[in-house]
């Protein structure tokens, strides 16, 4: 059966994929704001669709967590908080801890070892030389994709599977923003811990320890939520936001401000008119 294509060169099989990933990647780099509202019409002219697409990617969103959709009110992009991507996080560790544990002794052999093979030249590569070309990016993210769904294939659960599938659409974005923040710092040290992690699990399986493995994947997954909570745009905006917060409620309260040095100083008036100044130990 043939397939139709929009005119933007999205078929219908993947057209609504792409707008929830574009979307998504929009949520977490910042683009999109928490409190902003998605106008179906302002969408569908922008990627160059339908409305129906469009609606299907935001029901798709909203299972997601990532936008509210309110009667009268439409789709608005929900805050996104460090607490919930370390909870978001939490599940797809049990479900891929589980996942490679049961997949373990079921992946062929020459698959692991391919795979060993392109993670240990990701993570030996010299760090210039990673500096010095972004195709790195693309090859480590090829890479990850790759391991992940092979062990989601081989996990011999399908119902595990498919909620490994509908969940890696929101993984991927969280890899793909953190990333792209590592690349505009040219800070690949990151991408390199993640191929060190990766080849531990893959090692642990063609060990065929399956214990091994879960623990690898664990710490793997451990290791990325600390990232991604540093570097995701909407979340250092909203720490930052936080900190000023904090910052302007101080000033307004008169808390005295740190001087560097160990200490805090203030000012009060003696009195008489004149202000002195008092200086007392400050213990955090």
């Amino acid at each position: 059966m043939s397939r139709t294509t929009s005119p933007n060169g999205f078929d219908r099989g993947s057209r609504r994929q792409a707008i929830v990933e574009s979307l998504l990647a929009d949520v977490f780099a910042g683009r999109l704001h928490a409190g902003q509202h998605l106008v179906t019409q302002d969408l569908a002219e922008r990627f160059g669709v339908s409305h129906t697409p469009i609606r299907e990617a935001l029901i798709a969103l909203a299972g997601s967590g990532i936008i509210d959709l309110l009667p009268n009110r439409g789709a608005v992009v929900r805050e996104v908080t460090a607490k919930e991507v370390r909870e978001v996080c939490q599940v797809r560790r049990v479900l891929e801890c589980e996942a490679v544990r049961r997949a373990c002794g079921r992946i062929d052999l020459k698959t692991l070892e391919k795979l060993a093979a392109d993670l240990q030249h990701l993570a030996k590569r010299p760090l210039a030389e990673r500096e010095a070309h972004t195709k790195y990016i693309e090859r480590a993210r090829a890479v990850d994709s790759r391991l992940h769904d092979t062990i989601a294939a081989a996990c011999n659960n399908a119902f595990l599977a498919r909620e490994l599938a509908r969940l890696k659409t929101l993984f991927r974005a969280f890899r793909d923003v953190s990333w792209s923040y590592a690349r505009s710092r040219n800070d690949f040290r990151r991408l390199a811990g993640e191929a060190h992690e990766h080849l531990a699990i893959v090692e642990a399986l063609l060990a065929g320890d399956g214990k091994a493995a879960a623990r690898a994947m664990s710490a793997h997954i451990r290791s990325g939520v600390k990232y991604w909570t540093r570097a995701l745009p909407a979340i250092r905006t909203e720490r930052d936001a936080v900190g000023k917060g904090r910052a302007v409620g101080n000033a307004l309260r008169g808390v005295p401000r740190s001087r560097g040095n160990g200490k805090m100083t203030n000012q009060a008036s003696n009195g008489n008119g004149k202000s002195r100044n008092r200086t007392r130990n400050h213990h955090a």
